[in-house]
């Protein structure tokens, strides 16, 4: 098994390493979603083209489609979901991991996949298994919950997606949760031929 862990490029607007720009992630519903900052569509689609970079070179070297998991720690989480439910690789991976983050736009999805050719619903395409912290400060609880039922709208079954959540982790990862995702890894991802 061999790990690609991509950081992101220094973003020269933010003067930090980043994605894209991020957004404000409130813990609450906006009481006015017409004010809603918009998300950096393009940073985004730029990322998870870089992305889809990376999963190109891996089959061109033989591996299987099948035998990849895309994912990603807060923002990689973010333009790792996206990848693997609009790139060309959508519904071909082995699964989606997704840890401390949130799916970026989330009502854009439908209209990104039919741009990409792809059925507007996922019709249960792939695994995921997501993971956040209780103290998680940076992705509300709410931004968690969005992800996962924005999965279930788009088709993907709940028996699909293996959710936890470790009791006051903050936002970082731990041992606990890197061993649940190394077990579910083992269950979503079959045996070289």
């Amino acid at each position: 098994m061999s790990w690609i862990l991509p950081n992101a490029l220094h973003n020269h607007d933010l003067a930090a390493t980043a994605w894209h720009m991020p957004t404000d992630l409130s813990p609450y519903p906006p009481s006015r979603p017409d004010l809603v900052e918009a998300e950096d569509e393009e940073g985004i689609m730029a990322a998870m083209a870089y992305i889809t970079t990376l999963v190109d070179d891996l089959v061109a070297q033989g591996v299987p489609e099948k035998r990849i998991v895309v994912g990603g720690f807060s923002q990689g989480h973010a333009v790792g979901l996206l990848t693997g439910l609009i790139s060309k690789y959508a519904g071909r991976l082995g699964g989606l991991v997704g840890l401390s983050g949130y799916l970026p736009l989330v009502y854009q999805v439908p209209r990104l996949r039919e741009q990409a050719g792809l059925s507007k619903e996922v019709k249960n395409e792939v695994e995921v298994f997501l993971a956040r912290g209780t103290r998680d400060r940076m992705v509300p609880k709410r931004c968690h919950h969005m992800c996962y039922e924005a999965l279930y709208e788009l088709g993907i079954k709940e028996e699909q997606v293996t959710i936890h959540e470790y009791e006051g982790m903050g936002h970082i990862m731990n041992g606990a949760e890197l061993r649940d995702l190394c077990n579910w890894l083992e269950t979503v991802i079959p045996e070289i031929e």
